[in-house]
Formats: C-alpha cells, structure tokens, sequence
C-alpha cells in the first residue's frame, strides 16, 4: 500500500474519511477497472488471516488527509475508472457515504469492499456504488471464532440479502486458509452463496505476505501436499455447483 500524499498523522476532521494510504493505480480490486483504491483505517473484526493487521486499530490516525486524495484523484480523471473504498473496514466510518458521493461526482466509478459488519450502514451506502466485493468468511455458526466478535455472522450473511436485492453488481469472497472453518465448509458456503442469487462468488487461496507472524508460521507448518490436493478438491465441487461466475484465485 502506498499513500499518494505524504501528509503528517493527525487527527481526522469531522466528516472527513480516515485514509490509511492509497494505491494509486490497481487491476485487481475491482476485476474489470482501473481503480485507486483507498485504505481506510479501522475493522470491528480480528481475523487470523488479515493481511492489513496495521489497519485494525480504529484510533490510529489517518495518514493521507482526504482533500489529498482528492486532489490526486483530480489529477487522475480519464485514466483511471473508479475509485475503491477498502479496508480496514470502510463501512466502519460515517463519512464513507459523503466521500463516496464526493468521487462519484468527479466522474469515477464508484467500489466499495466490504467484509459486512455494518448492516445498516451498508444499506444506505448500497444506491451510491456501483460495485461491492464482499467477505463472506464463514457459514454463520462458525462466524465468531473467525472473527473474533459474537453475533457478526447473522450480520455478515444480512448484507449478502442487502447486496443482492440492492441489484448492484457484486462479488463475494471466500478466503480459504488450511484447517480453516471456510475450508472445510467451502462448499457448503458456495451452495448457499448461489441460493441467495449472489451474481459472482471467488474462493480466494489465502496469500501469507501481510500476514502477522504466527499466522504465516502455522501456515508454512501444514502439510502443504495435502492442501493443495484440498484445494483442487473444493474447486471440482464447488464448479459442480453451478454457482454463477464462479472463479479460483490461486496466486
């Protein structure tokens, strides 16, 4: 992650957007688009696997101060796309919708990753995007000891019906790790991703570059053999599915 601006850490202004950084120029975030995306600070959520652990903490201050990126973004009219707010968790702050409003007013698409913490809050985000990617983690019963928080999966799996009956187009994610719960109920998660009307669902091979230490050391410990033949396993079941747009991100 790079921030485009080499602002001093301070506090943010009311209203205003708790930028993390931002990478100026990305193909993957959103599939398809040329996308900044922009990091905010701060997750209600601890998962073992997160690869922005530095943006957990919700008082860290913001490094890039918004008008910044705004300015940036400025600069970067028709040669890039859209604009991706991610985390951290965006849906975290207030300001997203006002800043969401903002960039699309400047021409760009708008995209918004989300893990779903924040129901309501992502319903009154939902006709101001023209693209969510959202986490799914976890089949709902499994849900606190991924993240660390009872009551999140009901949330999270809330803001798949949120995102669907929105008609905005959407992707969802589901990060596998070895001895992970999404692993090993992988293909359950997609059969009721797919019931739910979801247009697009990825099953992402956890990466371990950003993860924290303990993580990358239980990782690198499994029987990597094993996974991969795990791996492919999932994918022959889940491609029998019939779950639309389904790909796997094996990189």
């Amino acid at each position: 992650m790079t921030a485009v601006a080499a602002g001093s850490p301070g506090r943010v202004a009311t209203g205003e957007l708790q930028v993390a950084g931002v990478v100026p120029l990305s193909t993957v975030d959103w599939p398809g688009q040329l996308a900044a995306t922009v990091f905010c600070q701060g997750c209600p959520w601890n998962c073992s696997y997160c690869h922005n652990p530095d943006l957990i903490a919700p008082r860290t201050p913001g490094r890039v101060p918004w008008p910044e990126v705004l300015a940036f973004l400025r600069r970067r009219r028709r040669l890039l796309d859209a604009v991706v707010f991610s985390g951290g968790e965006a849906t975290r702050q207030s300001a997203l919708l006002g800043a969401a409003r903002e960039v699309r007013r400047m021409g760009f698409l708008v995209g918004l990753h989300t893990a779903g913490p924040y129901p309501r809050r992502l319903a009154g985000v939902l006709d101001t995007v023209d693209w969510v990617g959202l986490d799914i983690k976890a089949l709902p019963e499994s849900y606190d000891d991924v993240v660390g928080r009872a009551g999140s999966g009901r949330r999270a799996w809330e803001c798949l019906e949120l995102v669907v009956s929105s008609g905005v187009a959407h992707e969802v994610r589901t990060t596998i790790a070895p001895g992970s719960a999404a692993a090993r109920d992988a293909v359950e998660i997609a059969r009721r991703v797919r019931d739910a009307g979801a247009q697009a669902l990825a099953v992402q091979v956890v990466r371990t570059a950003g993860t924290r230490p303990e993580f990358t050391a239980a990782h690198d410990a499994a029987d990597q053999r094993a996974w991969r033949a795990q791996v492919g396993a999932l994918d022959a079941q889940i491609r029998a599915l019939g779950v639309p747009g389904y790909t796997l991100r094996d990189t």
